[in-house]
C-alpha cells in the first residue's frame, strides 16, 4: 500500500506485515486510526481502518496464519536452545595442546630508513597582463 506524507510529500510504501500488525493492534485496543510513520521525515502520518481493511484483502486469515508461523517459529527457537545448552551441558574430552613450533630468528637488522630528499617548490607563474578595458565616454546629442 502506498501512502503520500501529508508533510513531506514522499511517497513510501507500507508492506503487508506491517498492515496485518496494525490491523490487529487496531482490533485489540478497538483502535480507528493506525500511525504510519515517514522514513524521510520521520512524522505519523493516519491511515484510517477502513483504508487498511481495503487494501488487506483477507486480512482476517492472514493473521491467523501469522500467529501460526510465530508459534511454530517460538517452538523451533525453544527446541534449538534446549539442543545447544544440552551439547554446553555434556563432559567434553580434553585435548592435549601441540607443541609450539620454534620460529627462526631473522639475522638481518633492520636498516634504518633513508632521508627521503626535500621536495621541490613549484615554479612560480609569471604574471599575465589583463587586457585593459575601454572607458566609456557620453556622447551628447
Amino acid at each position: 500500500m502506498n501512502i503520500r506524507c501529508t508533510y513531506c510529500q514522499n511517497l513510501f510504501t507500507v508492506g503487508r506485515l506491517e498492515k496485518l500488525a496494525a490491523l490487529q493492534k487496531m482490533q485489540s485496543k478497538a483502535i480507528d486510526h493506525f500511525d504510519a510513520h515517514c522514513p524521510r521525515c520521520r512524522r505519523a502520518n493516519s491511515v484510517s481502518r477502513q483504508k487498511l481493511e481495503i487494501f488487506t484483502p483477507a486480512w482476517q486469515e492472514g493473521l491467523k496464519t501469522l500467529e501460526q508461523d510465530v508459534a511454530e517459529m517460538e517452538k523451533d527457537m525453544a527446541d534449538k536452545t534446549n539442543a545447544m545448552q544440552a551439547a554446553q551441558n555434556a563432559p567434553v574430552a580434553k585435548k592435549t595442546p601441540a607443541k609450539p613450533v620454534a620460529k627462526p630468528k631473522a639475522e638481518a637488522k633492520a636498516k634504518p630508513l633513508a632521508k627521503k630528499p626535500a621536495a621541490k617548490e613549484p615554479a612560480a607563474k609569471p604574471a599575465v597582463k589583463k587586457p585593459a578595458t575601454k572607458a566609456k565616454t557620453k556622447t551628447k546629442k
